[in-house]
């Protein structure tokens, strides 16, 4: 008797600190291997970060916001619309 719950605490201690550590290791290099053979088809290796177009330039300090995009401005005409009449709304009951 004293065998069998000696053997049943191994398990337990095993299924409940061992096993998930071991789980959690062998799913990440699994995860990490589909990535890299993902990126590979299409060209790019998923773990790497891009080039930082503003690392390249000497003027820019760190931490400076740099804007590469303006969005053209909406014409005057568009401003002008203010929504349509005000209806009050009646509750049926």
């Amino acid at each position: 008797m004293v065998k069998f719950l000696i053997i049943l605490l191994v398990i337990w201690l095993v299924s409940r600190y061992i096993l998930p550590v071991v789980l959690r290791l062998v799913v990440g290099a699994l995860v990490k291997k589909q990535a890299q053979k993902f990126g590979q088809q299409f060209g790019q290796n998923p773990f790497t970060q891009p080039p930082r177009p503003s690392a390249s330039r000497s003027g820019s300090a760190p931490g400076e916001v740099h804007v590469d995009y303006v969005p053209p401005q909406e014409k005057a005409e568009a401003k002008g619309f203010k929504g349509g009449e005000y209806i009050d709304f009646e509750e049926v009951k």
